[in-house]
């Protein structure tokens, strides 16, 4: 019995959020540079699109570039931005006739002004969509999404729009970049690294984790349908007790 068949009529994550990590050394495993990689792991990005669209998640986050990796050799990043213009092009009708509405979340300002204006386009073009949700992280880290929520909410004590003492947490979840989306449910990060990089910090105080082995490249629908089958045995409790639940 496949994983699909075994999570059919279980618990859905709403959101998922999906660290895609391990090209470089996939292409490196078959002698090839890093680009090899990224331009494979493409493939991850649709099945892992069409798989989400399939059981029903609603939301689909995948960190894309990080603010980080502008730190990594100019060659390297010019042709991931390159990939990243013709992935937006290849995949527009794809997205279209999936229903799949595109979010971004990320500095966009420091994008290549080609890569935002291809973005923006493929954000408005599917902006009336109403299946699944799928947000680029792209320029993105939480710590220049904390950073730039507190400035926004400095600025709205500087002008008297809120009172300092009236500062909460959602208070700073409605000024961070994601202020539109659930908090992810299950956050899955492949090529067998157990960290978070930078990833949501705020967002995913509990969130289940998943963590694979398998390198991004390789990662298909089945992989996919894997995580979700465990998230479904963990016991969510947000902080209460069994007997709470």
């Amino acid at each position: 019995m496949s994983f699909k068949e075994k999570i059919i009529n279980k618990s859905i994550p709403k959101h998922i959020a999906i660290i895609m990590d391990g090209n470089g050394r996939w292409a490196k495993k078959k002698g090839n540079k890093r680009i090899f990689g990224h331009k494979n792991g493409v493939q991850a990005v649709k099945d892992t699109v069409e798989a989400a669209g399939e059981i029903g998640v609603q939301y689909l986050t995948l960190y894309a570039f990080s603010t980080e990796n502008w730190t990594r050799p100019k060659t390297e990043v010019d042709a991931l931005m390159t990939l990243l213009v013709n992935a937006i092009k290849n995949e527009v009708d794809s997205l279209m006739k999936n229903n799949v509405r595109v979010k971004h979340i990320g500095n966009i300002n420091s994008l290549p002004k080609k890569v935002a204006q291809k973005l923006n386009e493929l954000i408005n073009k599917t902006s009336s969509n109403t299946g699944l949700t799928l947000i680029l992280a792209i320029s993105y880290s939480s710590k220049w999404e904390i950073t730039d929520a507190i400035k926004k909410i400095s600025k709205q004590v500087k002008n008297n729009n809120i009172d300092v003492n009236d500062i909460t947490d959602e208070t700073i979840s409605r000024n961070l970049a994601t202020a539109e989306f659930p908090d992810p449910d299950l956050l899955i990060r492949t090529s067998g690294e157990y960290r978070l990089s930078n990833f949501l910090l705020w967002q995913i105080a509990y969130t289940e984790m998943y963590f694979t082995d398998t390198l991004w490249p390789d990662f298909r629908k089945e992989n996919f349908y894997e995580a979700i089958y465990e998230f479904n045995k963990r016991n969510r409790r947000f902080g209460k007790t069994e007997d709470q639940i």
